[in-house]
Parts: C-alpha cells; sequence; structure tokens
C-alpha cells in the first residue's frame, strides 16, 4: 500500500489493500465486490484524519483475512469519481457489495467502530449456515420448480427472517409464478435491515420491470419511429422498454446508452436511472451488466 507522500509507482502491499484510480474503479470496486465487499476510503495528502483512519481501515481489513478488500482512493488526482460520487469531504468511506453501495461513513471514527464497521461487511459474504438450501431454492427457481422453490425460501426466512437472499429469492418465485401483487406485498414489508440489500433490490427492480412490459408497445412501430426520428428521446426511451418486454435486454440497454449519450439530463435522467433498475434485476456478474456498466462509466467519464 502507498503511505502517504509516496509516489504512485510504489508498489500496493498485497491483493487485498490497493490504490484505485477512476479507470481501475469498475473493475477493482464494481466488479471486485460481486464477490467480496470492497471498502473505498476517499482520501488525500493534505488530510490530517485521512492519516489516522486509512492505516487503522487498512489494519481492520488485513486482519479481515481476505474477507474484505480495501480500494484508496486519492481525490486530488481523480476528481471525476469523487464528484460522480458525490464525496463533499474527506475521509469519506463507502462500502461496496454486489456491485453497489451499502454502507459507509464520513471522518475519522474510533478503532472499535472501524472493526465493527469491518466486521459487519465481512459478514455479508457469509451464508449463515443456509447457503447450501438458498443455491437449492435458485436451482429449483432456475428449473421451474417455482412452488418447491419458494417453499424452500420461507423456510429459509422462518430460520432466519432477515436473510436478504431467501427474501428476495421468494419475491422472484412469487413473480415467476404470475403473483404480482403477494410479490409487491412481500415488499411492502420487508424487514428495514435488509430494505436494501441487493437481492431485494433486485427482486423490486424485477417487479417494475414486470409492470413496465405490461405497458410497452409494439417493437417494430417504435424501432420505425427512432429510424426516422433519432431524436425522439420518448420514442427511444419506449423502444428499450418494449425490447426489454420482448426479452431482448442487450438490445435495451443498448438504446438507453445511445439516449444517455446524446441527453443524459432527459427526462430527469431517465436512461440512467433505467439502466440500473435493469442492472439491479439481473445478477451482479451478468455479461450484460458488466458490459453496460463499463460503456456506462466511460460515457460518464467522457
Amino acid at each position: 500500500m502507498l503511505e502517504f507522500g509516496q509516489t504512485k509507482d510504489a508498489a500496493p502491499a498485497g491483493d487485498l489493500i490497493r490504490d484505485v484510480t477512476e479507470a481501475e474503479f469498475m473493475k477493482d470496486v464494481i466488479e471486485a465486490s460481486v464477490e467480496v465487499p470492497v471498502i473505498v476510503d476517499f482520501w488525500a495528502p493534505w488530510c490530517g484524519p485521512c492519516k489516522t483512519l486509512g492505516p487503522a481501515l487498512e489494519a481492520a481489513v488485513t486482519a479481515a483475512k481476505g474477507k474484505v478488500r480495501m480500494a484508496k482512493v486519492n481525490v486530488d488526482e481523480n476528481q471525476s469519481i469523487a464528484a460522480q460520487l458525490r464525496i463533499q469531504s474527506i475521509p469519506t468511506v463507502y462500502a461496496f457489495w454486489q456491485g453497489k453501495p451499502v454502507d459507509g461513513f464520513q471522518g475519522a471514527i474510533p478503532g472499535s467502530e472501524i472493526k465493527a464497521f469491518v466486521d459487519k461487511l465481512a459478514s455479508l459474504a457469509g451464508d449463515g449456515g443456509l447457503g447450501e438450501a438458498i443455491e437449492a431454492a435458485e436451482a429449483m427457481l432456475a428449473e421451474g420448480a417455482i412452488d418447491d422453490a419458494a417453499e424452500t425460501f420461507a423456510a429459509i426466512l422462518g430460520e432466519e427472517p432477515e436473510n436478504a437472499a431467501a427474501y428476495g429469492g421468494l419475491v422472484r418465485a412469487r413473480l415467476a409464478a404470475g403473483n404480482e401483487d403477494e410479490a409487491a406485498a412481500l415488499l411492502d414489508n420487508v424487514p428495514a435491515a435488509i430494505a436494501s440489500s441487493a437481492e431485494v433490490e433486485a427482486a423490486r427492480a424485477q417487479l417494475a420491470l414486470l409492470k413496465q412490459a405490461a405497458n410497452a408497445g409494439p417493437v417494430a412501430e417504435l424501432l420505425d419511429r427512432v429510424l426516422s426520428h433519432p431524436d425522439d428521446h420518448q420514442a427511444r426511451f419506449d423502444l428499450a422498454q418494449a425490447l426489454h418486454a420482448a426479452g431482448k435486454v442487450e438490445g435495451a440497454v443498448e438504446e438507453l446508452l445511445e439516449l444517455f449519450r446524446r441527453d443524459r439530463e432527459w427526462n430527469d435522467g431517465a436512461a440512467k436511472a433505467q439502466l440500473f433498475t435493469i442492472f439491479d434485476a439481473l445478477k451482479p456478474n451478468d455479461p450484460i451488466v458488466l458490459k453496460g456498466r463499463r460503456k456506462l462509466s466511460s460515457l460518464l467519464f467522457a
């Protein structure tokens, strides 16, 4: 790990802790967090509290023995990513899991709080002894055994009511069975502790996309409109929804990226919001998500 005041040519100490630039952020933070939680420390060489917090975080991450990784972002050298994530003061720390920010804090905090913060993140990747049951339920769902999957997810929740993977799985099983009202009711009553978890957000995104699909227009007609009027942003947005409803997810993502390229602020940033809804509904390591996030990132920092 670079010591404060060293040059960027110094080699990082192992893979657990590294300095990350804007060009590396997608790979070393967003994509890496699919496998293990990643703590991002936004700092600057002139920041006094950073010199205390940084080493303490590094020590706690090292003690976690691979259950958590850490990325350090020098805000002076990476101003675009700091602006994109709305970093207003430093030190600021974000934690990413499954491609999304899940926790964070600002300012230097006591060592006991740092340890608790890291320990909490380290537990995210654990299965609480129910990992095999969740994997089995997911396999059932993928194979079309919807009722069996729902029963298994429900049984897991009987033992661990705040198991985000099981809760999200149960919602998706209800959606797969065509029970949108039951799925919506589950999402309305999700425990607060897991309400913003990646698994629940994925289920919520799937429900939103299903509702959109019910009102999607004909692909051919919308495609003709976009081809004849390329600057008709509403038509392009509607085409993306229609493509997604027709199962052409990658095509939908491409149309939304093109809309974002043409006018990122159109309709209060609707293209970006819709992209995130689609990404949330898919697995974080889905090739469509990884490719789409890379393209969106290149547009954001162009």
